[in-house]
């Protein structure tokens, strides 16, 4: 090639659209397998060791969401939030009353704890797996005398 400049021209807009490429296929994966529709939260009731909490997805607001809870990042149960939950339907949140969860939490160790509240999707026709943290991490000690206090 007679014109060096040239080729250095056409090779620049090769890679420019090789990347544009790359990343909108990157951007489409990572919208597919973690979904941004999830939307939750959880909070502990010191008194009765439980964790309450709420979660809907926006996709679909009347869905039932599964929800799956993690003591110390270790599986602990799963549920469908299906509870009522009117302050979520007065917020603006969900279509409806029924999107709350409760998970009884009995026989912890005294000592500091985290819990966490995920909402599973599955995508890729059912290929992928990815779970959606709702909320914060919740950390609480659990006292000698069997007592929840918030950390």
């Amino acid at each position: 090639m007679n014109n060096p400049g040239k080729l250095v021209n056409i090779l620049i807009g090769k890679a420019i659209i090789e990347t544009l490429l790359v990343g909108a296929i990157a951007v489409w994966f990572y919208a597919s397998a973690f979904p941004p529709t999830f939307r939750g939260w959880g909070e502990i009731l010191e008194n009765s060791h439980s964790v309450v909490g709420w979660a809907v997805n926006n996709a679909v607001p009347e869905q039932r969401v599964e929800v799956q809870l993690f003591v110390d990042e270790g599986f602990f149960e799963t549920q469908i939030a299906n509870q009522s939950r009117p302050d979520v339907k007065a917020a603006g949140w969900a279509t409806d009353d029924w999107h709350g969860y409760k998970f009884e939490l009995r026989g912890l160790n005294e000592g500091a704890h985290e819990v966490r509240i995920y909402a599973p999707h599955s995508s890729g026709a059912g290929v992928r797996y990815t779970l959606q943290l709702l909320g914060d991490p919740i950390r609480f000690t659990v006292n000698s005398d069997g007592t929840w206090r918030r950390r």
